[in-house]
């Protein structure tokens, strides 16, 4: 999914120290975005934000529906372009047709991950398909490291398992988690799941001391390691844990995505649909997507005009970093 931000915000970033002790979960809430039009999709970024911009490897995460489709008018990303990245898609309802510069053209559907490398240059479009009636999800998207952040582009799919768990269930589609594990390929170690929690109930998952961790709650009241966190709101929890306790507070079914990763090493800017370590490689990729340079390809299919990339402000692309734990 493309940042349609007419400002999109600049973003240089650094994860704090590792090895630091589990301290309390901190809440993040999300922001409201409309994703372009008079009929915008609106999604809730909870990443990037001043707080934090980095969980792990993480850098972007998009929650958005339930909406119905003939209110909204669904998804209609134009092509656009990505470097320096992975992005991630999961649903929970509706189905998205993909189509990108390397010839993939796939659907997206409830319980199935399809992630995209940038690395040096990719496009692509997504447009909700005509059967979609409620479209809801998320869009996540991965920071690259510098040895591979110009790695060349590629698509993945995998449709994960339920995993059983003692008052839930698991779908585990990036990393290890409750015994199962992904076998789609990332630069950085990172887990990635969804978990459904039954009416009540406590879940306590093994999970890596080194990760620092996220929930993002799509539905019910949710306790993380005893704090509250409700529908729309990331939790971030430090490296250090050994367990993360999730329990139902609701009276119905919970559902939320749990995301990690260990503490991001480097520092990186990242504005519009581009993840760098400079503001000359930042503009340098917007003057190639301008120029319709050959790193981008052309996405076949797509019945419309690619989107134009937004003015670079004007000054250079400033620093924001995590907080240190």
């Amino acid at each position: 999914m493309s940042n349609m931000e007419t400002h999109p915000t600049e973003v240089r970033c650094g994860a704090g120290e590792e090895g630091a002790p589990a301290a309390g979960v901190e809440i993040l809430t999300a922001r409201d975005v409309p994703l372009g039009g008079p009929r915008a999709m609106t999604v809730r970024r909870t990443l990037p934000q001043r707080a934090r911009t980095l969980i792990g490897a993480w850098c972007f995460a998009d929650h958005y529906g339930p909406d119905e489709v003939s209110r909204s008018g669904g998804m209609d990303v134009a092509p656009h372009p990505h470097i320096g990245l992975q992005t991630v898609s999961w649903l929970f309802s509706g189905e998205i047709e993909h189509r990108d510069s390397v010839g993939s053209h796939a659907l997206v559907r409830p319980g199935e991950v399809n992630l995209m490398t940038g690395g040096h240059g990719i496009s692509h479009s997504e447009v909700s398909t005509p059967d979609t009636t409620v479209l809801h999800g998320v869009q996540l998207w991965v920071a690259l490291p510098s040895e591979h952040r110009d790695t060349a582009p590629a698509f993945q799919h995998h449709v994960p398992a339920p995993v059983a768990l003692d008052g839930g269930e698991a779908r585990v589609f990036l990393g290890s988690l409750a015994g199962d594990t992904s076998p789609v390929g990332t630069f950085t170690p990172l887990l990635g799941a969804e978990v459904t929690l039954a009416p009540g109930a406590t879940v306590t998952l093994d999970v890596d001391p080194g990760f620092e961790h996220g929930v993002l709650v799509d539905s019910g009241d949710v306790r993380v390691d005893g704090t509250v966190v409700r529908p729309a709101e990331l939790a971030y929890a430090a490296p250090g844990r050994r367990t993360l306790a999730l329990t139902n507070a609701a009276s119905g079914a919970a559902r939320l995505v749990v995301l990690g990763g260990p503490p991001f090493p480097e520092e990186i800017v990242m504005w519009w649909n581009f993840v760098g370590r400079t503001h000359d490689e930042i503009a340098a990729a917007r003057a190639d997507w301008e120029n319709e340079a050959e790193r981008f390809g052309r996405v076949e299919g797509y019945p419309g005009d690619r989107l134009p990339a937004p003015a670079l402000p004007n000054a250079t692309l400033s620093p924001r970093r995590n907080p240190r734990p």
